[in-house]
């Protein structure tokens, strides 16, 4: 399930996608457009500038915009950056893999049934981009 957070960032991600080419935007003006806690909001938006999807500038005409081209940027990695991992269970994960304590993953039906489950949803996840979330 995808967290708060993450739905904000898509929320965010998606106004700046749709205003691509007005130049840098406001953080209140997506906050206010997208319904978004503007102290969560700066959060999300610093942490994908740590990351060198968004850039910022700041005073008059200032505010944020893409550093990275939104057709390039998956949505997987949007995730991974915000959610933590897509798989359901920390054995099955490909970046934030973890052994289960109870469990016996060469005759674990469940791992079995989660790793097709991970591999289809990433093949939906790496394929689609930033632009696809624009109507």
């Amino acid at each position: 399930m995808l967290s708060k957070k993450s739905q904000y960032a898509f929320k965010a991600l998606s106004y700046l996608v749709e205003k691509r080419n007005e130049g840098p935007i406001l953080i209140s003006e997506i906050a206010e457009h997208k319904k978004i806690p503007l102290k969560f909001l700066e959060n999300i938006l610093l942490e994908l500038k740590k990351s060198s999807i968004l850039d910022s500038k700041k005073g008059k005409g200032g505010g944020y915009f893409f550093k990275e081209d939104p057709a390039n940027v998956k949505l997987a990695k949007i995730i991974r950056l915000v959610n933590g991992p897509i798989a359901m269970l920390p054995c099955v994960s490909l970046n934030f893999y973890e052994k289960c304590e109870d469990c016996n993953e060469d005759h674990c039906g469940l791992h079995d049934v989660l790793i097709e489950v991970r591999d289809a949803s990433l093949r939906i996840l790496e394929e689609k981009t930033l632009m696809d979330l624009i109507d």
